[in-house]
């Protein structure tokens, strides 16, 4: 068996395209354009580009960007200035406070400061407690995303065994309760889970986002499930002096058990921000009371 490739980036294309129509579709409706702003604070190089990056897309898709760049050494007070003042601007439907910061400042302090319904990387507490009981709210970018392609792949998940490997509040709990949401039985596994190869082996959906380098081996996958590799680690690659980006599964071995798997790169990454940008149309919608139909996006 080789498994099926599943195209995050020719996913999110379309995702991207479907946002583009919508927001246009917004415009003419709220007379205004949907806007995301996002904080910086610092000069990190990866979130520098990370920036950057949703700053385009964010304009590609027919909305406005807005950016604030504040210096490291800005105090917490500050930033949370800036953050209640967006808050309270009505052009603004999303706000991102790009993580991580400066060590100074307290991320979940600043988090919390973000109103929940324009909170659309889904972090705040609100939204967090509004997905565990089933209310409208906004879930974090990748696990959303990587819902998505399940779902594109599987159609209805109910009754589907999953193994969520990682437990963190961006990636491994959303995840774990989206699943869950779908009817589907869900184990949350982590590195220290007893006999985790024996738990991962049961599972109709893996779901790997542990932070690994290639932790997850082929002979541990149910033979025909479907795997989703979240990590993006960089390693030493074959020639000297170079790297390469690897998942947390072990793909080569993976790909000969499983059904369907992600690559990596071009799996799950690619549809962060497809959804970031999903998420600012849904609360520009919200935001303006406007109708939007809940499979439109």
């Amino acid at each position: 068996m080789t498994a099926a490739v599943i195209d995050g980036k020719a996913f999110a294309a379309t995702l991207r395209g479907k946002v583009g129509e919508l927001a246009a579709a917004f415009e003419a409706q709220a007379g205004r354009k949907a806007g995301l702003a996002v904080v910086l604070v610092g000069e990190d190089p990866a979130s520098q580009v990370y920036v950057r990056s949703k700053g385009k897309s964010t304009v590609e898709a027919g909305m406005n960007s807005f950016e604030h760049k504040l210096p490291a050494d800005t105090a917490e007070a500050d930033l949370l200035a800036v953050v209640e003042k967006l808050n309270a601007d009505p052009s603004v439907d999303g706000i991102l406070v790009q993580l991580p910061l400066p060590r100074h400042m307290d991320e979940q302090k600043v988090i919390a400061a973000i109103n929940p319904d324009k909170d659309v990387d889904g972090f705040h507490v609100t939204n967090a407690g509004r997905l565990a009981v089933g209310q409208p709210g906004f879930v974090p970018c990748t696990p959303l995303g990587c819902l998505m392609l399940l779902k594109d792949r599987l159609g209805d998940l109910s009754g589907l065994a999953a193994v969520v490997i990682g437990r963190s509040n961006i990636v491994g709990k959303p995840m774990a309760q989206l699943l869950i949401a779908e009817s589907c039985t869900v184990t949350v596994a982590h590195s220290r889970t007893k006999n985790l190869a024996q738990v991962v082996g049961r599972a109709d959906i893996v779901v790997a986002a542990v932070g690994r380098p290639e932790m997850v081996k082929g002979d541990w996958i149910k033979p025909g499930a479907t795997v989703i590799d979240v990590g993006i680690n960089r390693v030493t690659g074959a020639t000297e002096g170079k790297t390469k980006l690897v998942g947390d599964v072990d793909y080569a071995s993976a790909a000969a058990v499983a059904s369907a798997i992600t690559p990596v790169p071009g799996g799950v990454g690619p549809m962060t921000i497809a959804v970031l940008l999903r998420n600012t149309l849904v609360a520009a919608y919200r935001n303006e009371a406007l109708t939007l139909a809940d499979d439109a996006i």
